[in-house]
């Protein structure tokens, strides 16, 4: 498998990997590094800020693949291939069908920038 088509299997993985999460059959480890590997996905917060030239984007080319492949790893292989065939239609019209999984990363952030607030008021 070349480096395109990880690219794009990737694409699907994450939001499979979020989609195991809710199911009965995922065990208690996987969804717990389901969560972490979702957050961090979803999160403009990286490990290392990507304005640093070379490493800022190689945290996410090695962190990102390497958790989602120790998530799979814990996940039953017959669950998760369920939810990635569920996954390659959540972006079939480019726009994803369940927007409102974005609602808790925004409503942490407005939480972030509601405490920065009042610490520069207060």
């Amino acid at each position: 498998m070349d480096l395109k088509e990880r690219a794009r299997q990737l694409k699907a993985d994450i939001p499979a990997v979020f989609l195991c999460l809710k199911d009965k059959n995922t065990p208690a480890i996987a969804k717990i590094f389901a969560g972490i590997t979702v957050c961090y996905a979803l999160s403009p917060v990286d490990l290392i800020p990507d304005f640093i030239p070379v490493l800022g984007y190689l945290d996410d080319v090695i962190l990102l693949p390497a958790l989602i492949a120790l998530t799979i790893h814990f996940i039953p292989q017959e669950v998760f291939e369920h939810y990635r065939e569920e996954a390659k239609g959540l972006w079939a019209s480019q726009n994803p069908k369940k927007w409102y999984y974005a609602l808790p990363v925004v409503a942490i952030w407005l939480l972030v920038f509601w405490l920065i607030i009042r610490a520069l008021l207060f």
